[in-house]
Order: C-alpha cells, then structure tokens, then sequence
C-alpha cells in the first residue's frame, strides 16, 4: 500500500485518470459489450465512457467493483495493465516452483559463464547434412543470466517464416545445475523452444563449452530433434564478434572452425 501511495502522491490527477483509462480500454477489449459490462457492474454507461476517456476515475466502491471483475488490484490507477498480470504470473511461478527451480540459488557465476559474445555451431535440424554457425550474446541483468540471439534468415525461410529482425529474435535465461549450465531458448510468443545443456571443455584458453540442444517438436521420420552443440567466448563487441555475424547461417562442415569440428564428434552418433 505504501507503494501505491507514493506512486501515487508523484503522479498527477491528470495522468492517473489517463493510466487508468487506458488500462480499461484494453480490458474491456476482452470483454465484448461495453454496455453487458455496465449492467453487470451496475455502473452508469455515461460514467463509465467518462473512465474510458481519461475524464474521471470512480469513487473507491466503484474501482473495488471493476477490480474484482477483472481480478485485478488497485495499481491500475499506475500502472500499464500488462505489468500488473506479468507481475501476478512471476508470483505464480515463484510459489509453485520456488522450492524447485529456485535461480537464487542456480545463479550462473561469470567464472563459469562470462557476459560477452559467443559464437555456436551444431548441426541443423532441418538439413541433416549441413550445419549452423550463429552469435548469442550472453548478458546479466540484476542476478540472472540471460541469452539473446537472431535465426538464421534461410533457416526461416524453409519453415515459411518472415525474416525482419523482430521474427527472428530469439532470448532465453541460463541456470546453473550440478554438472552444467541449462537455459531454454525462445523466439517471441513461444513461437518455437529449444533446450540446451552446455558444460566446460578443458582448454588452454579455458573458452569452450560443449553440450547439446534439442527441438521441441513432434517426432518425425528422418528429423534431427537433438545435437551436440558448442560455444565459443569471444568477448565484448568488436572485429571478432563482426567476423562471426558475418559467417552466421547454414554452413558445410568444411567452413567450421577446426576445434569445433574436434569438438562436434561428426563421426560419433550422438546418444
């Protein structure tokens, strides 16, 4: 409550009604007939288009009415609606998961996995005889790790994808387990996943990591859904991680580089 109330004593009237005006336009999408929502929260039409426009905001027994219709709390008046549900799906998650999947706990040290660049490469999962060089930048924000990378635009291409930037995003977060490092990779909207399981390679420059990543698709005869997979540290922003952007895409495994063919196991079937 205090926090409402700061927020609220640095906001003006002016701009909460706009914020709560806003909020209940976009809910109200959700819920058809503007004029069935009236009569149901027993609210005077012309009051309510007043809500809608920014012009007022209702009395206390009225925002508890429309809060519990849309199971919703009191920080409408402050914030964009969709920060308050991906707000109450964290607090869901942490409740139910919290003893299981605790990131406090599974926080990725920089000694096991340094913020920077990496470049990667495995096999493709929808071209069993070439391979895929791509760019991940890993990075930090408060006590999580996270992952962010671009497809391939021809691997969009063959799934009849658009290839803009904004499609082929992807982003992940990394958690330290016994024994490795996992992280689950998504493009917007869940739109397709993938797992990964990376572990350290002993090496002189202490670089590499080598692991697998899977497809989470249905199986289907001649599919790839799992393959071993390598990153290599490059480190921050410069001529080495423009020359890796550069040759991201599908490859022959010629044009890999020669560790990450030693690494890989072409020769060894993957179990």
């Amino acid at each position: 409550m205090k926090q409402i109330n700061d927020s609220l004593g640095a906001a003006s009237p002016a701009e909460i009604r706009a914020i709560f005006g806003e909020n209940l336009r976009k809910l109200c999408i959700r819920t058809g007939s503007i004029a069935a929502l009236c009569r149901e929260l027993k609210i005077n039409r012309t009051q309510f288009n007043r809500y809608l426009s920014g012009e007022s905001f209702p009395r206390p027994d009225v925002l508890a009415k429309i809060c519990l219709h849309f199971n919703i709390d009191a920080r409408i008046l402050l914030q964009p609606v969709e920060t308050l549900e991906n707000h109450e799906m964290s607090d869901l998650l942490a409740s139910e998961l919290g003893p299981f999947l605790d990131l406090k706990s599974a926080r990725v040290g920089t000694d096991n996995l340094p913020s920077g660049f990496y470049r990667f490469s495995r096999k493709s999962f929808l071209e069993s005889d070439r391979f895929i060089q791509g760019l991940i930048l890993i990075y930090r924000k408060g006590n999580l790790t996270f992952g962010r990378g671009m497809e391939a635009k021809e691997a969009m291409r063959q799934q009849g994808l658009p290839v803009d930037r904004h499609a082929r995003e992807f982003k992940g977060l990394f958690v330290q387990q016994e024994g490795g490092i996992t992280a689950v990779m998504s493009r917007r909207g869940s739109l397709t996943v993938s797992f990964n399981y990376l572990s350290k390679v002993p090496s002189f420059e202490n670089n590499y990591w080598v692991g697998y990543a899977t497809r989470t698709v249905p199986e289907a005869i001649n599919a790839t859904r799992a393959t071993r997979m390598v990153y290599e540290y490059i480190g921050p922003f410069g001529k080495d991680v423009l020359d890796a952007a550069r040759l991201a895409g599908f490859c022959d495994v010629t044009k890999l580089r020669p560790y990450h063919q030693t690494l890989l196991q072409m020769s060894k079937p993957f179990q």
